[in-house]
């Protein structure tokens, strides 16, 4: 039996990498969720606490004491793609917490062209037909706090859709895992995105893969891959508050972002890259907020060869009225060019206002 074991394991990795192991993969996952997250650059692993824990950090649900929900709808590329979240949270007990969220990432209306021209090589109009592109994604969150008072940690089971129209599709499952850790005025956090690396098995439609085979020499010529496997990613971050007066907080996390990818981050190696962030959030009794943030640090390369550092700024506000917290936040999705800009919106419900 210890053999089998043995064998198993020398030959993981061989069965790894006969898969397609991407770089990027299901990244409508990395976008974020949460108008107040966002606002301050995605830096909030060591400190979320709330329903959107789940996304963030599923540790950090374990803080919530009553039912909470949380919505979000936002748009990018200039309208063109629309992104949905919603969540739901709640206490098992003292010591434990359970979430359930769902996300989709769509392009709607896209005009199919494959069949304008016909037969006899007219242009027939009424050939054209619409489709969506679109992903999904459904987390089961829990979390617990074990061992040490302050020491939390939280787990996601998630569930991957894909579609692209009818041509194909794909379904993937995969782990993330997360740990708090709070110190007086100072929390840290860490996440593991697919530590078990997410799994994708796509089915491709051959007949419409035949379709489009030569409509373009030289393209299309082999079907895609039908697998591919999302490598971990980490996101190690480290927050505190300062008490400023009687009335005003700020808190204060510096995050890093690491992929196992040499990419255009700040710090790049052929192993791992890094890519710093950090977010800021004055409040003023917890009942309003102002947010700003800085992340995406980018070595671009301009057409003349020269080398230049570009960055995101992020900005936010929020208040919270009668259990009801309403957040917005000026961010993009990863581009330095203002067309990409987007105002986003989040609600997040807490139930444990209305049991007064």
């Amino acid at each position: 039996m210890k053999r089998k074991y043995l064998l198993f394991f020398l030959l993981l990795p061989l069965v790894i990498n006969a898969q397609a192991l991407r770089n990027y993969s299901n990244e409508f996952l990395t976008i974020g969720v949460d108008a107040a997250a966002l606002g301050m650059s995605r830096s909030v692993v060591a400190t979320t606490n709330d329903v959107n824990a789940g996304y963030w950090n599923p540790a950090g649900l374990v803080n919530i004491k009553d039912y909470q929900g949380s919505l979000m709808h936002s748009s990018y590329f200039a309208g063109i793609a629309s992104y949905n979240y919603a969540a739901f949270a709640m206490p098992i007990d003292k010591q434990s917490a359970l979430g359930i969220s769902i996300i989709r990432f769509g392009v709607d209306d896209i005009l199919n062209t494959t069949e304008l021209i016909d037969n006899q090589g007219n242009i027939d109009f009424n050939r054209i037909s619409l489709f969506s592109a679109a992903d999904y994604a459904l987390n089961i969150s829990y979390a617990r706090n074990l061992i040490f008072k302050d020491l939390y940690i939280g787990v996601n089971a998630k569930v991957v859709r894909r579609t692209i129209g009818d041509f194909a599709n794909s379904w993937g499952v995969g782990l993330d895992a997360g740990i708090q850790y709070e110190k007086g005025n100072w929390k840290f956090g860490l996440m593991i995105r697919d530590i078990s690396t997410t799994y994708n098995i796509w089915n491709i439609d051959e007949d419409a893969f035949d379709s489009i085979q030569d409509a373009i020499p030289d393209q299309n010529q082999e079907l895609p891959k039908t697998t591919e496997i999302t490598k971990p990613k980490i996101q190690f971050g480290i927050a505190r508050t300062f008490n400023l007066s009687r009335f005003f907080h700020l808190l204060t996390e510096v995050d890093l972002n690491m992929r196992f990818a040499k990419t255009n981050d700040l710090i790049s190696t052929d192993i791992a890259s890094i890519d710093p962030a950090i977010g800021f959030q004055l409040d003023y009794e917890n009942f309003v907020f102002l947010r700003a943030g800085i992340g995406n640090f980018q070595n671009t390369t301009e057409f003349d060869g020269s080398k230049n550092l570009s960055l995101q700024p992020n900005f936010g506000v929020g208040f919270v009225y009668n259990g009801i917290q309403i957040d917005y936040a000026l961010t993009n999705i990863g581009s330095v060019g203002n067309a990409l800009f987007s105002n986003i919106f989040s609600v997040k419900i807490d139930y444990s206002f209305f049991r007064r």
